[in-house]
């Protein structure tokens, strides 16, 4: 039936239109939540989404509806939106084979609500065994989806796609000082230990039992992958090739060249089994593809949709709509972060910020509040910090790496990266 579906769309727009492209989307989702120690909710949901792009006289239109039942309607309305639509730089893909990556997980739909309720409270236990002060939140979530897509010169294909995650945080009160970590994982498999996830999310607060003073300075920083991302924000501007493109991009002129420290590495992998951005195609029905971005320091390659690529004279890189990476992926180094630790007289380890984004990202400035950050003092972990600030520029600093963790993280369910030490950033203490 769904296949009859987007058959009827791109034969309703090809009536007028000079190339279609239709897909349709089902998705199921269950979530359970706990906070403040208590069950919140559990609930389940389900969402439905059409969508049509038409290329009618060399330029774009759009349309997307939730009520499958309009077929014509979501038609119409994409020839009408054309004619207001920006040039067509593109033609819609051919077919052409496509790798393959697991990305369904048989296990995910047969976990129950019930399992998922365990798992918050098993997580909540560990937590609270640790310490019975702190106030403990947890979640569990799953997902199945179904998409069929085709064009009008023949590229067809079906997708069926699984997600699973976890994750807990606690909030610790003493006095007027206010605590909070936590740790999540997700991907597209059953498979996750929970009670690593919750003993990681202890060891946050264990690192943190003392709060310690730091003076405003230059200090080297280690990144913990949770905090990779302060570096990576700029970096996935920068390498976006739309902004390229558009020449706003601080990269549009660096492709062959150095940018940064020779054991740095980056990688865009949606090609890794049951990760949170793998896949077989693109939403634009070209095939996903393995893309070096930066090679030993070295701009190797950006990102490109259709459009950009069309734009910029170039192919696209299966990284439609819009240029994002999939799986961002920093390559492993030789250095345990037990060793990064030991070789800092004085310095910082960076988790969590607030703040980032704000500012001018696209330039590489940033300016941050550390909202969960550890000093290191003669080679230890001494303790927490309170009311710092770190500043600035992710160019700069991946000049300045000086080692790169051997151990590689998933965060977030889409970047795998190891911790990454830095030599020296502004610290701004109060």
């Amino acid at each position: 039936m769904v296949a009859m579906v987007v058959d009827r769309l791109i034969e309703k727009a090809m009536k007028r239109a000079h190339g279609a492209q239709a897909s349709l989307g089902w998705a199921e989702s269950t979530d359970v939540s706990f906070e403040n120690d208590k069950l919140k909710s559990v609930k389940t949901s389900q969402r439905t989404g059409m969508h049509v792009k038409v290329i009618v006289d060399g330029k774009i239109g759009l349309s997307h509806t939730t009520d499958t039942d309009d077929v014509d309607g979501v038609v119409e309305r994409a020839l009408e939106a054309a004619a207001f639509g920006s040039p067509a730089y593109f033609e819609f893909p051919r077919p052409s084979d496509a790798p393959q990556v697991a990305i369904f997980d048989e296990a995910v739909p047969a976990v129950t609500k019930e399992e998922m309720v365990a798992l918050g409270e098993e997580m909540m236990a560990v937590v609270k065994e640790y310490n019975r002060d702190i106030l403990v939140g947890a979640g569990a979530g799953k997902s199945v989806s179904r998409a069929e897509f085709c064009n009008s010169n023949g590229t067809r294909f079906t997708s069926e796609t699984t997600s699973f995650g976890v994750g807990v945080h606690g909030q610790l009160v003493r006095g007027t000082d206010i605590l909070s970590a936590g740790r999540s994982f997700g991907w597209k498999k059953r498979e996750i230990d929970h009670l690593g996830v919750a003993e990681r999310t202890v060891s946050l607060f264990r690192m943190a039992e003392k709060t310690v003073p730091m003076r405003s300075g230059r200090y080297p920083v280690i990144f913990a992958p949770e905090g990779m991302d302060v570096l990576l924000l700029a970096l996935k501007l920068g390498l976006n090739g739309k902004n390229v493109f558009l020449g706003s991009s601080p990269l549009s002129d660096k492709l062959g060249k150095k940018i940064a420290d020779e054991r740095f590495s980056l990688t865009d992998n949606p090609l890794i089994d049951y990760g949170g951005g793998s896949g077989c195609w693109d939403g634009e029905g070209v095939p996903h593809q393995v893309t070096p971005l930066v090679e030993e320091g070295v701009v190797k390659n950006f990102l490109y949709d259709l459009d950009a690529a069309g734009r910029a004279g170039t192919k696209s890189t299966g990284n439609g709509v819009g240029c994002g990476p999939t799986n961002l992926v920093v390559g492993a180094g030789d250095v345990s972060f037990k060793e990064m630790v030991k070789g800092i007289r004085e310095g910082l380890i960076v988790h969590r910020v607030l703040g980032l984004g704000q500012g001018n990202p696209a330039s590489g400035l940033f300016s941050v509040n550390v909202h969960l950050g550890y000093k290191i003092e003669d080679g230890e972990i001494a303790g927490r910090v309170k009311d710092v600030m770190l500043a600035g520029n992710t160019y700069d600093c991946l000049k300045e790496v000086v080692a790169v963790g051997d151990k590689q993280e998933w965060v977030g369910g889409s970047l795998l990266t190891p911790p990454i030490e830095v030599d020296g950033l502004n610290v701004v203490a109060k």
